[in-house]
């Protein structure tokens, strides 16, 4: 299975971003996929999470500002992002469940900065 994040970049405070990762190659269904994020110095950490019946999980950090949605004919999930913080600043990794296997994305850098 493989996963292709997009839709980072640099962005003011304040600011909003849509990430998006589509997976290929699965043969069978996914189940829950998520995003992540690894900021410098910092260990990966937990974002936002969305089973494949649509129920939702967020970190504290994220809550009221973050958005995790899913287009399960594309296998894709979306993160939209917004009011966002410099500290938001991190590589974004998306990955997803195949039964008990777990796939990771490349990352994708966002920059939150004036």
């Amino acid at each position: 299975v493989q996963l292709q994040a997009s839709g980072g970049g640099l962005v003011q405070p304040g600011g909003s971003l849509r990430l998006s990762c589509a997976a290929s190659g699965s043969r069978f269904s996914i189940s829950t996929m998520g995003w992540y994020r690894q900021a410098p110095g910092k260990q990966r950490e937990l974002v936002a999470t969305i089973t494949g019946g649509r129920l939702t999980n967020y970190a504290d950090s994220v809550k009221g500002r973050f958005t995790i949605s899913r287009d399960n004919a594309k296998s894709t999930v979306y993160l939209q992002m917004s009011s966002l913080k410099p500290e938001d600043t991190a590589v974004y990794y998306c990955n997803c469940h195949v039964y008990t296997n777990v796939y990771w994305g490349q990352g994708t850098q966002v920059t939150v900065s004036s």
